[in-house]
């Protein structure tokens, strides 16, 4: 039986709502792939990755029940080792730890799409693994400087390698001009940051070759998505499109267009 017990509000990302710590435990409502993420999760857990939180069931109230996993996570403001490099390069491995302990789980059949506009092209992108496509700063723990834990598995979806990895550097090259960035993340050398992400996941070099041209893609995808989801979710995607991601992304657009040849010719250098 999953005890009840004090509940203590914990900062979500930009959409979940509701989330609490009870004891050891993380109590969150369930979301629109929540029996995959606790598939994901079991699966994890028996191969022996110990970078995920395990799944403990559903309580009394109809959340979803996770073990807590200590550390430092980077909220808003971010602290200022959010631009180390030692620890983007840590996450780099972690996410390379993930994607070899996931890839025996398969891609289920007929899973429920995800929520977006109808009529959106598909991606040229052949999914080899469940993803989990949502690696921003709220959404990693670390422990002693390093990645230890990847959080909040609700983006989980079928992807390839690469795309997981385009993921990754979005958000800790990262992707953008410095006026769309933060503070601590600004001034920084992202062609070289991309690099070092590559080489410590190990991508292929067709996957770098590959690279850009899928995170453009991608974008344009999210710009779409994302717009979709605040005006039929509302929500925390209402408050974000509010807030002018869209905006945003159109520039993120802009500047990957700018730098893709430059990125490209640092990850094969």
């Amino acid at each position: 039986m999953i005890e009840d017990g004090e509940e203590i509000p914990l900062l979500g990302g930009d959409v979940t709502e509701g989330l609490v710590r009870v004891g050891d435990t993380v109590r969150r409502p369930p979301g629109e792939r929540d029996e995959l993420v606790r598939d994901v999760l079991l699966h994890l857990e028996r191969v022996g990755f110990a970078g995920a939180p395990r799944y403990v069931g559903v309580d009394s109230a109809g959340r979803e029940t996770l073990t807590y996993v200590e550390g430092e996570v980077a909220g808003r403001p971010r602290p200022p080792w959010i631009a180390d490099e030692q620890r983007a390069i840590s996450l780099a491995h972690l996410l390379r730890a993930y994607h070899d302990a996931v890839q025996g789980f398969g891609i289920p059949q007929n899973l429920p799409a995800p929520i977006g506009p109808p009529g959106l092209p598909a991606l040229d992108d052949q999914p080899e693994l469940i993803g989990h496509q949502d690696l921003t700063p709220e959404n990693v723990v670390f422990r002693d400087g390093r990645a230890y834990a990847l959080i909040d598995f609700d983006l989980l979806r079928p992807v390839s390698r690469a795309a997981d990895v385009v993921n990754l550097m979005l958000w800790w090259a990262p992707f953008g001009d410095d006026a769309d960035l933060d503070p601590e993340l600004r001034g920084l050398d992202q062609s070289r940051r991309c690099r070092l992400l590559a080489d410590a996941y190990g991508l292929s070099d067709p996957d770098r070759r590959r690279l850009m041209d899928l995170a453009m893609a991608r974008d344009e995808r999210t710009w779409h998505t994302m717009k979709y989801r605040a005006e039929t979710l509302g929500g925390g995607w209402q408050r974000m499109w509010s807030e002018g991601v869209g905006d945003k992304i159109r520039h993120r657009q802009a500047w990957l267009e700018k730098y893709a040849d430059t990125i490209t010719t640092a990850l094969l250098a």
